[in-house]
C-alpha cells in the first residue's frame, strides 16, 4: 500500500506533467467528498456532507449568491455529479492532455485548463443572467454547476487548433482528425444549450472558445500562460555575454523559431516538418518540461 501511494505521490508531483496532477486532484476531490457522503447517509442517514460541498463548492448563476460564494467559479471545475461524469471527463482529459504536452510540453496544461473553466464559468454565469430564455423563467435562482468539462474541452480544443489533421483511431468509427472530432462536440454543445443541461453545454462552449483563441495566440507569439510563468520564474544574477551573437549557445531554440514550427504544424501537419525543426521542437519541450 504504501509502495501504491508512493507512486501516486510520484507521478502527481514530481513525474513533472501537470495532466497526471489535474487527473490526481480531480479524482481525490470525488472520493474524499462522495465515499464520506456515502458512508453519512448508510451509518446517519443524513446528507449534510452533499448538501454542504453543493452549497459551497458548486458554481451558482445566482449573482446575490455567487457574491458571497466567489471561490465557486475555481472550485466547481474539480467537482463531478457521478461516477461516469468523472470517468469519461478524466479520460478525455488523459488522450487529449497526453498530445497536448507532447507539442507544447509540460507547464502550460494547469494553466489552459484553468484558463478554460473560467471561461466556461463566465459565459455560464452571463447566459443565465442575460438572455430571456433564462431570465424570464429566473432559472438562475436554483442553477448550479459542477463539472471539469470546460477545463477539459480547452485542452481538446487546444489540441486540434494545434493539430487539425492529427488523426485518432475511435472504436466503431475508425481514423478520425481532430479537427472533424472537435466540429462534433461543439454542434452538439450548442444544440444542447436550450436543452436539460444548458448550463453545462454553455460552459463547454466557453472552454473551447478560450482553448481556441488560446492557440490562436501562441501561433501569433503570444503566450498567455507562459508569460504568467516567467513572473514567478526567479531570474539569475550572472550574465552571460557572447561573443558570437548569431549562435545560440545554449541550444534553446528560439521563440520565434518555436512560433514558426508551431504554425507550420497547424498548416501542414507534424509531418511536413524537417528533421531539424522535429529535434528543434524536441529540444523546446524538453526546455519547457524543467
Amino acid at each position: 500500500m504504501s509502495t501504491l501511494w508512493k507512486d501516486i505521490q510520484y507521478k502527481m508531483l514530481r513525474s513533472g506533467s501537470k495532466l497526471n496532477l489535474l487527473i490526481g486532484i480531480n479524482i481525490i476531490v470525488f472520493l474524499v467528498i462522495n465515499v464520506t457522503g456515502t458512508l453519512e447517509q448508510f451509518i446517519f442517514r443524513s446528507n449534510f456532507i452533499d448538501n454542504y460541498s453543493a452549497d459551497y463548492l458548486a458554481l451558482t448563476a445566482y449573482l446575490p449568491k455567487l457574491e458571497i460564494r466567489f471561490w465557486t467559479p475555481f472550485t466547481y471545475m474539480f467537482m463531478h455529479a457521478g461516477v461516469f461524469h468523472i470517468l469519461f471527463n478524466m479520460l478525455w482529459l488523459y488522450w487529449m492532455g497526453q498530445i497536448f504536452e507532447e507539442y507544447l510540453g509540460k507547464k502550460r496544461t494547469l494553466g489552459l485548463y484553468i484558463m478554460g473553466g473560467l471561461a466556461g464559468a463566465l459565459l455560464y454565469i452571463i447566459s443565465f443572467n442575460v438572455f430571456p430564455f433564462f431570465t424570464e423563467s429566473h432559472a438562475s435562482f436554483n442553477s448550479t454547476m459542477v463539472g471539469a468539462s470546460a477545463g477539459v474541452m480547452a485542452i481538446i480544443v487546444a489540441t486540434a487548433t494545434l493539430l487539425p489533421d492529427y488523426t485518432l483511431s475511435l472504436i466503431l468509427i475508425g481514423p478520425v482528425k481532430l479537427k472533424w472530432l472537435v466540429l462534433f462536440f461543439v454542434i452538439i454543445d450548442f444544440l444542447g444549450i436550450v436543452g436539460p443541461n444548458a448550463g453545462g453545454e454553455i460552459a463547454h462552449l466557453g472552454g473551447a472558445w478560450m482553448g481556441f483563441v488560446y492557440i490562436k495566440q501562441v501561433q501569433r507569439g503570444n503566450d498567455w500562460i507562459g508569460a504568467i510563468t516567467n513572473l514567478f520564474r526567479s531570474k539569475s544574477k550572472l550574465k552571460v555575454v557572447s561573443k558570437n551573437p548569431l549562435k545560440n549557445s545554449s541550444g534553446i531554440p528560439r521563440q520565434e523559431e518555436i512560433d514558426f514550427i508551431l504554425d507550420k504544424i497547424s498548416k501542414s501537419g507534424y509531418d511536413s516538418l524537417s528533421k531539424q525543426e522535429k529535434e528543434i521542437l524536441f529540444r523546446a519541450s524538453n526546455n519547457n518540461e524543467g
